[in-house]
């Protein structure tokens, strides 16, 4: 099994995939920001949504859809600068106008329309411009079009995020997984504001496909912060449409599963961290590992508890080796901790053994944090559990973007 990530990768880099971007100006001037995204034929789908109680009115149509149509789904039709959400009657309508303009703009039923909107919560939606759009953006589906729809998704985001690999499986033959995702706010795991979509020309089966996308999202999209809030949008869906020609993947124990679940494990890993590195306001991408947990669980609920500290992300953004908010962080986390045998590196530099401070270089220490990418590290001394999270620091842009972000 090898995987390999293709230059210039996108979510129509697999076989049987197109798509089409237009302007709608739903908030935006001199953009894209209507997104189709279309198979040639039936896939097995499986989607992830947000947890937060309040969710928008596509996420409702589309959490509905999934359960019927996990083997048929066609299409995915994505708005930006409007979230549809808190917005009634009206905008369940409009989630569902939109599914139907889709259907009659490619000729394809309306239960395999996929539909994700995404922007400013309460506003009502602009239908007539929507529903134009769509129109006008399925006359130009194509292959080479991936790039522009990750950009037609965004909104304070700065740049696009996709991303496609190459995967040779055992049974011989290869997959191609593309993917593109927005996000740069609100977000936070379990689904924050963030949409993905996974591509594939892979043949799954619906069930099996279901707990592969759990899984890579357990180690991806649901271990990245950077502000702590939770989107009322949130969704994460994966499509695979055979196009490639392999087997079908119906077992969770062969060793093709292990290839297409290693392949999607790294091309939602790579778009979520790229979710991070353009978090708003950020200056650094940090990864922090905890070790020695009683479990899995407790160390990715101690390194989550660290990630979404603020006065952890603003001592990053100062380069303070500032080891007492890490600690304390841990602390309050609900992790077992014994603060007696926890040990605690900045950039591999130990600065904490046994709950009780090393004497090291304060200049030194900063110096290892004020570069791009910064690694905290910390071991619980407790057992084997094990996790890896990303988030990055806070500095005055975030306030900046957060303040102005309707005004």
């Amino acid at each position: 099994m090898s995987i390999t990530f293709l230059e210039d990768g996108h979510a129509a880099s697999p076989a049987g995939w197109g798509a089409a971007t237009t302007a709608c100006g739903i908030k935006y001037q001199g953009r894209d920001d209507l997104t189709l995204l279309v198979s040639e034929r039936p896939c097995s789908a499986a989607a992830i949504f947000t947890t937060n109680l309040v969710k928008a009115a596509p996420l409702r149509y589309d959490m509905a859809l999934i359960g019927r149509s996990a083997a048929s789904l066609r299409a995915v039709v994505i708005n930006a600068g409007n979230a549809n959400a808190c917005t009634g009657p009206d905008g369940e309508a409009a989630a569902l106008a939109m599914a139907r303009a889709t259907e009659s703009a490619l000729g394809l039923p309306v239960d395999t329309v996929f539909v994700m909107s995404t922007g400013t919560i309460g506003v009502p939606m602009p239908v007539e411009k929507i529903l134009g759009g769509i129109t006008a953006a399925a006359k130009g589906l194509a292959p080479d079009n991936g790039p522009a729809a990750a950009a037609a998704i965004m909104t304070t985001d700065t740049r696009p995020k996709r991303c496609a690999a190459r995967i040779d499986l055992p049974s011989g033959g290869a997959i191609t997984i593309g993917g593109m995702a927005k996000g740069a706010g609100m977000i936070h795991p379990n689904m924050a504001t963030m949409l993905a979509t996974i591509t594939s020309d892979a043949a799954v089966s619906p069930d099996v496909l279901d707990a592969a996308l759990r899984a890579a999202a357990d180690i991806s999209f649901n271990s990245i912060s950077i502000d702590g809030d939770t989107s009322t949008n949130d969704t994460l869906l994966v499509m695979t449409n055979g196009a490639a020609g392999s087997p079908l993947i119906d077992d969770m124990d062969s060793p093709d599963y292990q290839a297409f679940i290693a392949g999607l494990t790294a091309v939602c890993q790579r778009l979520a961290k790229e979710v991070v590195r353009d978090g708003e306001g950020a200056t650094r991408f940090v990864t922090i590992t905890v070790r020695g947990a009683t479990s899995d669980a407790d160390a990715k609920q101690a390194a989550m508890t660290i990630a979404k500290s603020p006065l952890v992300k603003t001592a990053l953004y100062g380069a303070d080796p500032n080891w007492g908010r890490v600690l304390c962080a841990m602390g309050y986390s609900g992790a077992e901790i014994d603060p007696d045998k926890v040990r605690l590196s900045f950039g591999g530099m130990p600065v904490l053994d046994g709950g009780m401070p090393l004497p090291f270089d304060e200049a030194a220490a900063s110096d290892l944090l004020n570069v791009p990418e910064v690694t905290i590290d910390a071991d619980l001394g407790l057992g084997e559990g094990e996790a890896t999270v990303w988030t990055c620091d806070f500095g005055p842009e975030y306030i900046t973007i957060n303040a102005e972000y309707r005004t």
